[in-house]
């Protein structure tokens, strides 16, 4: 697992009428159970464990210190007794941090032959829970339910989901994208309001000149680029003219370059995500290709053509990306309607990021054919072959949709031996015809971020966390049923903003 990203608070409620004794035995148990759910938790965050709240004074402190600490991702109540809900008003209200219920008691099976009262008085999460779970609803607060034992699969990891989504709520919060250059002339869906972002999501989408990367590259050493390529032919399969001593070697050197500059510039300036633009490149003799692939390994999330939006949602997909998983910027290129099961062929210009391959991709120099510059070092491969997703971030007017459609990643239908760009192809669901319609009803965009490893579950979670709708396409989608539900959540979002 990756290194620990925060922490999420176990917060156990009860009162003081039950008495010193009962409360010693709900402190116990609280920790026994918080210790069984991290066994099982998947996602790299630490569970802490605070004393039992017995109080509204206690509930309204632990909440506004939950609160104003940076590195606790979200808070995790569990009723252990009965914990009249009256006393967790003004510390629900204080709550800024994601919030999941527990529903859950101490032993998975009760002891039939010894229950007395004494058992009956200390387990009251059964009807515990229902009365703080009421008081919830009626504060019309974002919460995730997981109800069973924590010793059971399906909790952990209904559990581990939600904890992938505390950390890309915290990404999201925390994110600052850097665009090189602006928006791609006319195109609609890559723009959007910048300020409504932030304002929503806590995002900041911050301009830089092209010429800003330019100046960077231009400082680089020789000496430093080579030792970069050195790095490249360790761990990828170069093509033998951009080796050392080979006919282009120097177009390797100057990608190298690329990826310096660009590191130092987001590392310098606390960026997590980045766009570039074709259009507008300034004095760079190459349109970033094998830099970006790299830099997108690492964590950052990209979108070309100026697209701060997926760029964005690649950053924070990949922050709840489990590890061994990949995640990548991607977009529909172009379609195989048949003979077969009908395809969608993905890729970019030159940027999709390695994590979807296990194999060694093979960095290449071709012409781009487009944007008039020398031509790009890239690395070359297929994604392989996974369930997965595809998601977007668009901005519709009013508000942000995230839309996310279930596929399948297959291998190609024959080889590709003139396509020298890193592609995946796959097979949305319910179908290609009833995917794309769904997706073009939504208006979803032409980019994407692919990934085969953030659950369905994760990505409905965050979505639940940052208030944002969430559209999904799946193996269930009728398109029937699908335009009443974007009609539905049209007037929704609409009723609700105007309220809230």
């Amino acid at each position: 697992m990756s290194a620990v990203k925060g922490q999420i608070w176990f917060l156990t409620g009860s009162q003081n009428l039950y008495g010193p004794e009962t409360l010693e035995q709900v402190a116990d148990q609280s920790k026994l159970v918080m210790s069984q759910l991290a066994d099982q938790l998947g996602a790299p965050a630490e569970l802490v464990w605070k004393p039992v709240l017995k109080t509204p004074e206690m509930i309204r402190e632990i909440m506004l210190e939950a609160s104003r600490d940076d590195n606790c991702l979200g808070v995790i109540t569990w009723m252990h007794t009965f914990s009249p809900a009256k006393m967790w008003i003004n510390g629900l209200n204080a709550l800024t941090k994601p919030l999941l219920h527990l529903h859950t008691q101490a032993g998975q099976s009760l002891p039939w032959s010894t229950l007395d009262m004494d058992f009956m008085n200390l387990n009251q999460a059964a009807h515990g829970d229902r009365e703080y779970a009421h008081l919830v609803t009626r504060t019309g607060m974002a919460r995730k339910i997981v109800v069973g034992h924590p010793t059971e699969k399906p909790v952990g990891e209904r559990v581990t989901n939600w904890a992938f989504a505390t950390i890309g709520w915290k990404t999201t919060q925390h994110l600052k994208v850097a665009r090189f250059g602006d928006n791609m002339r006319f195109v609609a869906v890559t723009d959007g309001d910048k300020v409504a972002a932030q304002l929503k999501f806590g995002m900041s989408i911050e301009q830089l000149g092209v010429n800003t990367l330019v100046e960077a590259v231009d400082k680089v050493s020789d000496a430093d680029a080579e030792a970069l390529t050195a790095v490249y032919e360790r761990e990828y399969d170069v093509a033998e003219e951009l080796r050392v001593g080979g006919a282009r070697h120097e177009s390797l050197v100057y990608g190298a370059k690329i990826e310096i500059a660009l590191r130092g510039i987001l590392e310098a300036g606390g960026f997590q995500a980045f766009t570039s633009n074709f259009e507008d490149l300034g004095a760079l003799r190459q349109l970033p290709g094998l830099a970006v692939q790299r830099l997108m390994a690492e964590g950052y999330g990209f979108g070309g053509e100026g697209d701060w939006k997926t760029s964005a949602m690649g950053a924070i997909l990949k922050s709840m990306t489990p590890a061994g998983g990949g995640t990548s910027f991607m977009e529909d290129y172009t379609y195989h309607f048949g003979p077969g099961t009908p395809k969608i062929l993905g890729a970019h210009m030159l940027e999709v990021c390695p994590t979807i391959t296990s194999k060694k991709p093979r960095i290449e120099i071709h012409p781009l054919g487009i944007g008039g510059k020398e031509d790009p070092v890239r690395m070359v491969f297929t994604a392989e072959p996974a369930a997965g997703r595809v998601v977007c971030l668009v901005d519709i007017g009013d508000r942000f949709r995230i839309i996310s459609n279930e596929i399948k990643i297959v291998e190609p239908t024959e080889d590709l031996p003139l396509l020298p760009v890193a592609r995946a192809v796959w097979e949305p669901l319910p179908s290609l015809a009833e995917s794309a319609e769904a997706w073009m009803l939504a208006g979803g965009s032409h980019h994407t971020v692919l990934t085969n490893a953030v659950s369905e579950e994760t990505i409905e979670d965050y979505a639940r966390i940052a208030g944002v709708e969430l559209v999904q396409i799946d193996k269930d989608t009728n398109l029937r049923a699908f335009r009443k539900e974007l009609q539905f959540s049209n007037t929704y979002y609409r009723f609700a903003d105007s309220i809230g």
